[in-house]
């Protein structure tokens, strides 16, 4: 194996809304791992979700593909295992690929092109949250979001979540040390190894170390304050509604350590960015690595009343994206990009031939970009689940973001001079020939009778399938992370000698 090929690392993370990196993390956030790294990064600072929630937008960006078509529409669709992803394509060219945590795979595959997972998911992998297109308004009471992750916002040293990422930093600093004592062989392979953390994703309870960095902050308040609901949208209604708005009193204090608890939560997640560039650095293979940090989606996080993703909007729908190693530039970029783009990116600085990759993608390399060219195709995303009655589609070109679902009146943004979008210009006439362009495009590029049939079809596919594998014996698809102890540590087929020398790094020092 040709050793001018970078190893890869992937950070992601879980519903880290865009907003709060303007160009790397916001200056108050006590994030400096994520400060330092940005500032030896390429920065993509208008960055967006494919489809702002976590299947949908994890398969996607595996696959560099939109929804439409991979079939995962929303949080229960099947990822099949005929789709070529990221791993796949790095893979096919000679590298280990391996991910520790979270990547929301339905389905009975369960790699997707990973040759080794390391921790099982945090989320379940069968059919069992599968919206109902056929039962409008229906909220589905037992896995649907809800307002108690507000009300119950705080404090607290150990949480399903925490103990869940505290395993993936520690499996995956493990694994770059086993792949350190590889370092110096001249036949070793380059590995790319993907961390996903399900921070800062709500429930919004932090420990009280990064709590406290928050005390008094001046960004606990939303920047655009709630708006009634009947002055909402009617996607943003519908989300209330899915989201139980109307059981819980929300106050100002809720929204307060709701949001206190999600930087506290960033702050978290830097540390354990530090731990992964710090082994990098100490084993000597930071040089030689590239890093991407991403997120899938974003989290409203209290502005105009509205919380969680699932919206188009800035908040839900913009993302962090950083990369950094060699070969690449820091610099921050402006141009609308997607994270569609960040599988042919990879197989690009990988030195894989584009020509093999870009039929299997609806995004496209920001290699040209990191060297300086300019991305100028508009930018995709869909969202066809829970909280919707039927397929939205969206467009973010230039300073406009467009978006249209058949039930709705569409929306128009303009993102320069409106960042908060309050003024849907889809009704002003003096922008009626830009909004004419948008419904041309998104005309050409959807045929959404056809997509509103296919999920349709797909969710009450799911339903019967669910159901039948629920009665009776269950044997669900989540993955059980294999260890082979007999080739662990020290057993009597192996020299002592050997083992010693093999599994130490830096090798007599």
């Amino acid at each position: 194996m040709a050793r001018n090929k970078p190893n890869i690392l992937i950070i992601m993370v879980d519903q880290l809304n865009g907003t709060f990196f303007p160009d790397g993390p916001a200056d108050f956030l006590h994030a400096p791992h994520l400060k330092a790294l940005a500032a030896r990064s390429a920065r993509f600072v208008n960055n967006y979700t494919s489809s702002p929630l976590c299947a949908p937008a994890r398969a996607s960006f595996m696959a560099g593909q939109l929804p439409s078509r991979t079939r995962v529409y929303d949080n229960a669709a099947e990822y099949v295992s005929s789709i070529p992803t990221y791993a796949h394509h790095l893979r096919r060219a000679g590298y280990y690929t391996a991910l520790s945590g979270k990547m929301h795979f339905v389905g009975p595959d369960q790699l997707h092109g990973f040759e080794e997972r390391l921790t099982t998911d945090i989320y379940p992998a069968d059919f069992g949250w599968t919206p109902d297109y056929r039962k409008p308004g229906e909220r589905i009471d037992w896995w649907y979001h809800n307002m108690g992750s507000v009300t119950g916002a705080g404090v607290a040293e150990i949480t399903n979540q925490m103990e869940y990422d505290d395993e993936v930093a520690f499996l995956a600093n493990q694994k770059l040390y086993h792949l350190a004592r590889e370092n110096d062989d001249a036949e070793r392979r380059p590995w790319c190894v993907t961390v996903s953390f399900t921070h800062p994703h709500d429930p919004y309870v932090a420990r009280r170390k990064f709590w406290d960095l928050y005390e008094g902050c001046e960004h606990l308040e939303p920047t655009v304050p709630p708006i009634p609901f009947d002055q909402q949208d009617p996607h943003s209604k519908r989300l209330m509604l899915a989201c139980d708005y109307q059981k819980f009193a929300i106050s100002g204090e809720d929204v307060r350590r709701s949001r206190q608890a999600y930087f506290a939560n960033i702050s978290y997640l830097d540390e354990k960015v530090g731990e992964l560039v710090d082994t990098l650095t100490r084993t000597r293979m930071l040089d030689d690595t590239v890093i991407l940090f991403c997120s899938d989606h974003g989290d409203m996080l209290g502005e105009r009343g509205m919380w969680f993703k699932m919206s188009f909007l800035e908040g839900s729908a913009r993302v962090p994206l950083m990369v950094a190693g060699p070969g690449v530039s820091p610099g921050a970029h402006l141009a609308p990009v997607s994270n569609l783009d960040v599988t042919p990116t990879l197989a690009d600085l990988a030195g894989i031939s584009m020509d093999e990759i870009m039929p299997w993608t609806d995004g496209e390399s920001l290699v040209p970009v990191i060297r300086g060219g300019e991305r100028t195709s508009p930018v995709l995303m869909e969202y066809a689940a829970e909280g919707s009655y039927a397929p939205m589609i969206g467009i973010r070109e230039g300073r406009w973001k467009y978006i249209h679902c058949s039930l709705d009146p569409d929306q128009l943004f303009d993102l320069d001079s409106d960042p908060t979008e309050m003024n849907n210009l889809a009704a002003d006439p003096a922008h009626a020939a830009t909004l004419g362009e948008f419904q041309s495009k998104a005309l050409a590029r959807w045929d959404l009778a056809r997509f509103d049939a296919e999920v349709r079809e797909s969710q009450a596919r799911r339903w019967v399938v669910y159901e039948a594998l629920r009665n009776g014996a269950y044997y669900p698809w989540d993955h059980q992370p294999l260890q082979k102890a007999s080739e662990r540590y020290m057993r009597n087929h192996m020299n002592l000698d050997n083992l010693e020398e093999s599994k130490r790094y830096p090798r007599g020092e």
